[in-house]
């Protein structure tokens, strides 16, 4: 895989954070804008959704990206970029995949979504930096796409919350590759306020982005699933968190994180099998 000069590897490095960051944050908006059908999602679903923003952002990189790196360098920039959203993804994969777990699915799976960002987008020729009718119309292909990928072509609301959420991270793209600090994180702002009646349990709701966009890493997670009657809680660290952790402290982290996941667990439990949440149950999410 190709490598870009070291003088961007800080740049790829906090570009693949973000995009990860915010493809995820933007999952929980198009569900919180659209909390009927989010209870009928399902995990192959999700991933959809989360590949759609995925490929607006590699096609937003690589406009903004060609006002920053020398056009020798542009195309090499790039590539490594995609190798490093990989190698990041496999990073916030690997607590759920467990270690040692192939990367070759998941460099298959980014392949696919930068090829099919190209396909979808390359044709729509504006200047990133300027407002103009021809970018609007993208970004408005883009929340199609969106509404399409979750089930509800047409959807107004998950459409222009789509589209707010692309146009969130331009800003911060351009300050990262600019060496700027990234403004605030603006996503969270796609959410329209919903009926928390049909919402998703209070336990399953996904925090959003808050203070600098892309300086903030989920350094540990707890998930749950359900199989038949049972209830599966595990709990991952960082990688990189997970190294800087001396034995002790490990120690400490692993006896309380366990503690947490049994409360967790059993919290999600009593909420899933209840005649309320049904229908989330039946989906699989935690």
């Amino acid at each position: 895989m190709p490598t870009a000069n070291k003088e961007y590897q800080s740049q790829l490095r906090e570009l693949a954070e973000l995009m990860l960051a915010v493809a995820g944050e933007s999952v929980t908006v198009m569900k919180r804008n659209a909390p009927e059908r989010a209870l009928k999602l399902k995990r192959h679903d999700e991933w959809g959704i989360y590949l759609e923003f995925l490929k607006v952002m590699f096609n937003l990189t690589d406009r903004l990206s060609a006002l920053y790196v020398p056009i020798k360098e542009q195309p090499q920039f790039m590539d490594s970029l995609e190798d490093t959203v990989t190698l990041q993804l496999k990073n916030v994969l690997e607590p759920a995949l467990g270690p040692g777990a192939d990367q070759t699915e998941i460099m298959l799976t980014v392949g696919a979504a930068v090829a099919e960002s190209r396909q979808a987008y390359d044709r729509y020729r504006f200047l990133i930096t300027e407002n103009n009718p021809v970018k609007d119309e993208m970004l408005k292909d883009f929340g199609g796409r969106v509404a399409d990928t979750m089930g509800i072509a047409g959807n107004a609301q998950v459409s222009s919350a789509a589209t707010l959420c692309a146009i969130a991270v331009i800003p911060a793209i351009k300050a990262i590759l600019a060496g700027d600090e990234p403004p605030a994180a603006v996503v969270s702002t796609a959410t329209q306020p919903t009926d928390t009646t049909s919402a998703p349990p209070p336990s399953t709701a996904t925090p959003g982005l808050q203070g600098p966009t892309g300086t903030e890493i989920k350094l540990v997670s707890v998930m749950s699933t359900v199989a038949g009657e049972e209830v599966e809680t595990r709990w991952g660290l960082h990688p990189r968190f997970r190294q800087d952790l001396s034995p002790e402290d490990m120690q400490r982290v692993a006896k309380l994180m366990n503690r947490v996941a049994k409360i967790l667990g059993e919290r999600y439990a009593s909420v899933a099998f209840s005649d309320e949440w049904t229908s989330w149950h039946e989906a699989g999410h935690a």
